[in-house]
């Protein structure tokens, strides 16, 4: 059994994009309530139904169904009323992977309040700056010391914050959940006029990964998992009462792009290995034992794991495979095909939305492309002058808003009105990233806006050097940015990790730079290489090319190649 069908104008199965992308609608229903509407359907109906299968890295297992979880949230729900938290109220989930995520989440929902997720990586000053912006009432943490010590510095800068809530080992001055809740009674009827929730009522908040600048605050509405729908179901491919697994932190949007909302109303339960840190092989055991089904991770994650013999492991319960996170390289494509049989399906989105692009049913895959549009959307390419872009021609990624706002779209920046008026100018949403079609309407990344380097008359994406340099055997992962320099304007900076076995030379050095220039446009070839131990990235994994380029801002490398 799943739910798909009630959320879908048309009550069918959509196998060939053609079909998806000009049939498929999704329908919004009056007050709609992921906990109600979802969770506690299931478990009054298949109360057996497989939701959550969980483990971590002290073999500890616990299995949850549809039952286990609406009685959980109703219990959590019911804690959180007696702690103070209303309607309105935001209150920031830092849990990891820890199971008890599902039942804050849940309850949240149900009793109408903001939820806002965050990472465990978060210092004092991001903690500050996120309990003020969002007026965060209360904070629910895992029992990591360096991370609760953080948060109760934070607290002379944060007047909102009322309640800490520890879940795991006493702390002083925190509420241990377990210790609260677990005897509480599950029920928590659904709340009735001005207390219940509404459609268009502020959900959840994620602040973004920061590529370019401060987080902003991305507020949706109670409608957005429904919008998930089409990620779950049609990208992601999840079978009904298979397993899912998404590589992800609950502290960043992909979470519920894959650990939640599309895959629970499709009916398939969700796999989360709460690890410590992310070992290949481990991860490639638990898949086999446990018997995933449908799988989606970053191409970081695909990097390391083509890295391993991939022979030794049984990946035969996988029946489909998908990316998203950054652009994927054909390079990688190619050698997870190899060893597995299985092809990437790459995917395009934002925390500002659901799934925009992808290689839906019926889409023959080309290795490198994101795909082609949602039906969700009304994907346009447009310039500079506002005016659609034609096939090869690179413009901005943006939404056509001429039809109404669209399930899963965000509903603006969360207290900044201005910066919600730019991102939705002229009657469009505007991503910020630039892409190109081609003749057969896939659609191709290039970069973001602020990311393309301009160097000798010439726009560089990172993307395209970056996938150059995966190739070489010696390069993990590498970040593409412009350095100042008075001859090109910018010079192309090459910030490289290499694979375990190889070490920062001179000899290599040059052998990168050579095997680059023969691999792509000169102009497109690194001028600088700098060896690293690890690039900075954010918070959900993506490389923060900001960061390098701040290092590098207003001193001129004296060590660029001006030869070849």
């Amino acid at each position: 059994m799943n739910l798909i069908h009630e959320y879908l104008e048309e009550n069918r199965d959509f196998t060939n994009y053609q079909d998806l992308k000009e049939h498929c609608r999704l329908k919004a229903p009056q007050n709609f309530n992921f906990a109600y509407d979802i969770v506690d359907r299931y478990a009054k109906e298949t109360p057996n139904k497989r939701a959550l299968v969980w483990c971590d890295d002290n073999d500890e297992e616990k299995i949850f169904t549809f039952a286990d979880i609406a009685s959980e949230s109703k219990k959590t729900a019911y804690f959180l009323t007696q702690q103070g938290i209303k309607k309105g109220d935001a209150v920031m989930l830092i849990l990891r992977r820890r199971y008890e995520f599902w039942f804050f989440m849940v309850a949240l929902h149900r009793i109408g309040a903001i939820a806002v997720p965050a990472t465990e990586q978060l210092l004092v000053k991001d903690i500050e700056y996120r309990n003020k912006a969002a007026e965060v009432k209360m904070i629910v943490s895992f029992d990591k010391p360096i991370l609760q010590e953080e948060i109760e510095k934070a607290l002379p800068a944060s007047p909102t914050v009322k309640k800490l809530v520890t879940v795991g080992c006493d702390r002083e001055g925190w509420i241990n959940f377990h210790k609260e809740a677990d005897n509480l009674e599950p029920e928590f009827p659904r709340p009735q006029g001005d207390l219940a929730t509404q459609n268009n009522d502020p959900m959840l908040i994620y602040f973004t990964s920061g590529t370019s600048g401060y987080p902003k605050m991305v507020m949706h509405n109670f409608l957005y998992p429904i919008g998930h729908i089409i990620t779950a179901k049609y990208w992601q491919q999840v079978i009904d009462d298979g397993l899912h697994l998404t590589i992800a932190e609950t502290g960043w949007a992909k979470a519920t792009w894959g650990k939640i909302y599309g895959q629970w109303i499709s009916g398939t339960a969700i796999f989360v290995y709460d690890m410590i840190s992310f070992r290949p092989d481990k991860m490639l055991q638990k898949i086999a034992h446990y018997g995933v089904t449908t799988f989606c991770a970053p191409p970081t994650i695909y990097r390391y794991l083509i890295r391993q013999d991939l022979s030794k492991y049984d990946f035969s319960s996988v029946k489909y495979c998908c990316t998203a996170g950054e652009a994927l390289n054909g390079e990688v494509y190619n050698k997870f095909y190899e060893q597995t049989g299985l092809k990437m399906h790459e995917g395009f989105g934002q925390t500002e939305s659901t799934v925009i692009v992808a290689n839906f049913p019926g889409i023959e895959v080309k290795p490198g492309s994101m795909g082609k549009p949602s039906p969700a959307y009304d994907v346009r390419i447009l310039d500079i002058n506002g005016k659609e872009c034609p096939a090869g021609e690179t413009g901005e990624l943006c939404i056509n808003l001429e039809k109404g706002h669209p399930i899963g779209l965000f509903t603006g920046y969360y207290h900044d009105v201005s910066v919600t008026a730019e991102a939705f100018d002229s009657g469009y949403y505007h991503t910020g990233d630039t892409v190109y079609k081609d003749e057969d309407g896939y659609i191709w990344f290039v970069g973001r806006n602020d990311d393309i380097i301009k160097t000798s008359g010439y726009r560089v994406s990172p993307f395209e050097v970056e996938s150059v340099l995966q190739q070489h055997p010696a390069v993990l992962e590498s970040a593409v940015t412009g350095i100042e320099d008075a001859k090109r304007g910018q010079a192309i900076k090459a910030t490289i990790v290499l694979t375990q076995g190889f070490k920062p030379s001179h000899d290599l050095e040059v052998e990168l730079f050579d095997f680059v220039k023969h691999q792509t446009a000169l102009y497109k070839s690194p001028r600088v290489i700098e060896f690293v131990t690890e690039l900075p990235k954010t918070s959900s994994g993506k490389i923060r090319r900001v960061e390098i380029r701040e290092k590098d801002k207003g001193k001129e490398s004296q060590n660029i190649k001006q030869d070849f």
